[in-house]
């Protein structure tokens, strides 16, 4: 692993068994497209090192890092080891999505086992099974009832509007969406009772949460890096755009017409995973393509004017940073076919801004650069500061949680708690928090 952004190995100073003590153990991967299973795991991770739980990095000898592991990061402070380390006598592993990442090989033809596997099963062989609760980060505001997953699957494979009420019929009829339903489950793997499955979301739908009680809804899992703001006087207009859609390249024309007539200029610095093949950048746009130091980035992010961000875990920085910002998750197809890809982060975002107050014409605008309609228009408003986005922006938050359910660091952080108590069960911790409880 990469030196400047690898794991610390300084051995833990704290105090070794005891009561009230758990082991954590990180098991980063990437379940879906973005790197962002990743940072959610060490934002998780830096959470309970923060709390003063010991952390580790646990990998058997010899096998390679899942894809995306090596950096660079901000990793939290932590130990690597290679066997469990056994400090305490339970532990917790932190895993996106459990059911994919570290479940046992199953039958095929889709039972691969998880990049985890043999870690997490090294881990229950060394403090029992009921001695270790993995918690499973799940897809962020993928609060989806079967019904509504099956409606969005067919809207993002093209069908039209008007079409989507029959083709979820046809789909019933043809027993896909059972079908969906019995995968939805058994890769999820709610069916373990040492593992808990955190939703984490800006709004808890009770629909989900009845028809799968397994699934434990919280708020965000905050980044906990941009709780203060930067003191250094602005010497210019600095835009920065994490733009990792394939098809946030189609958007790059209409942001810089939207910059065009900006006075003072801006100047739009732009981190992309992979180059873009047609876009042609202005003079005043920078393309990043390499990999980023995360203190670099992590100035420029907090320090610029305006951010325009993607997927979860930077929505949720832009939001913790407190200034303007722009939210964009790619779209699907051309025309009047376009159609936005992944919506419901957008669609959860406009409610609580609406619900914070956020005047009218701005969570328009939202919406539509969200969609990837009006970018010029929008982007001119933004840097023009015009209507709402002259005036100041009322903090956001989760609607529907108790604490400490609307937060999930605080969450995790009462759970590790639980588990380091006299005769923990990880069964018993994971059933009460699906029941709703304090841990």
């Amino acid at each position: 692993m990469r030196s400047r952004s690898s794991p610390s190995t300084v051995r833990s100073r704290r105090p070794g068994r005891g009561p009230g003590r758990v082991d954590v153990y990180l098991l980063p991967a990437v379940v879906g497209g973005g790197l962002g299973d990743i940072e959610e795991v060490l934002a998780a991770g830096r959470r309970l090192a923060a709390a003063g739980f010991p952390v580790f990095l646990y990998r058997r000898p010899g096998r390679p890092w899942p894809r995306g592991v090596d950096g660079p990061w901000e990793w939290p402070r932590l130990e690597r080891v290679v066997a469990p380390a056994r400090r305490n006598r339970t532990a917790i592993t932190v895993t996106p999505a459990w059911g994919i990442s570290a479940a046992p090989e199953g039958p095929p033809p889709l039972g691969a086992a998880g990049q985890w596997a043999d870690e997490a099963a090294d881990l229950e062989r060394a403090y029992g099974k009921d001695g270790v609760l993995h918690a499973s980060l799940e897809e962020f505001a993928r609060t989806l009832t079967t019904r509504e997953e099956n409606r969005e699957r067919l809207r993002e494979g093209g069908t039209r509007s008007r079409e989507l009420e029959r083709g979820l019929a046809r789909a019933t009829a043809a027993g896909e969406v059972a079908a969906f339903d019995t995968a939805f489950r058994r890769f999820r793997a709610f069916d373990r009772p040492n593992v808990l499955h955190l939703f984490a979301t800006f709004v808890r739908d009770r629909r989900f949460a009845a028809e799968f009680p397994a699934a434990v809804q919280t708020g965000p899992l905050w980044p906990g890096r941009f709780r203060s703001r930067p003191t250094a006087r602005r010497t210019r207009r600095d835009w920065v755009w994490y733009a990792s859609p394939a098809s946030a390249e189609e958007l790059l024309a209409d942001v810089e017409a939207g910059l065009a007539g900006a006075d003072p200029p801006v100047r739009l610095y732009v981190r992309v995973p992979r180059p873009w093949r047609r876009a042609r950048p202005g003079p005043a746009t920078t393309v990043e393509t390499a990999p980023v130091d995360p203190t670099a980035w992590r100035r420029r992010f907090a320090g610029a004017e305006l951010r325009i961000v993607t997927g979860s875990r930077t929505l949720l920085e832009a939001i913790e940073v407190g200034r303007p910002f722009l939210y964009f998750n790619g779209v699907l197809g051309a025309g009047a076919a376009r159609r936005r890809h992944r919506p419901e982060k957008a669609i959860a975002l406009l409610r609580i801004a609406r619900a914070a107050g956020w005047p009218a014409d701005l969570v328009r605008d939202l919406r539509d650069f969200a969609g990837g309609r009006r970018v010029a228009e929008v982007v001119a408003h933004a840097a023009g500061h015009v209507g709402g986005w002259a005036r100041p922006w009322p903090g956001l938050g989760p609607v529907g949680f108790s604490p400490p359910f609307d937060d999930a660091g605080a969450l995790l952080v009462r759970v590790a708690g639980a588990m380091g108590r006299p005769g923990a069960s990880a069964a018993a911790v994971v059933a009460r928090v699906r029941a709703g409880s304090n841990p």
